[in-house]
């Protein structure tokens, strides 16, 4: 039976979930998801698990955080006047903004909390700091030419 290498491109399903058993990805609703093995689409432990995997094959795999997304990093929560703000639409926690850094790299930015007069915004990757587990299934292997 054929089994996926370096070059091939796969359809793979998955499932990730944090350590607290918190599914934070899947696709479920999309269908399988097509990645070439050895192209850095995906992270490389995946890539490493699918390596001499067959169609049908499941694995799990368990990422620490710093090997993810990094760890969660204080200097990226940020405190912002709401002077520094549009007026509309009123800052909620969960919005999204884009802001523009001094070496002119633009960052994106969730508030996390709502003051009078500034609001906490988070710079940090939402996964930031946290272990993932990918539970994957090899749906399919298309053989590098």
């Amino acid at each position: 039976m054929n089994t996926a290498k370096h070059g091939d491109t796969v359809l793979i399903t998955y499932t990730v979930r944090t350590d607290d058993g918190n599914v934070v990805g899947s696709t479920q609703a999309e269908g399988p998801q097509t990645l070439k093995i050895g192209a850095d689409q995906i992270f490389p432990q995946i890539e490493a698990a699918l390596t001499g995997m067959e169609v049908g094959g499941e694995t799990s795999v368990k990422i620490d955080a710093e090997n993810a997304f990094g760890p969660h990093r204080e200097e990226m929560v940020v405190e912002i006047p709401r002077a520094n703000l549009p007026a509309e639409p009123e800052p909620q926690p969960g919005m999204s903004l884009a802001a523009q850094q001094q070496d002119g790299q633009t960052v994106n930015l969730v508030i996390t909390q709502v003051g009078p007069q500034s609001v906490t915004a988070d710079g940090n990757h939402p996964l930031a700091g946290q272990d993932l587990t990918f539970d994957l299934t090899l749906a399919e292997i298309k053989e590098a030419a």
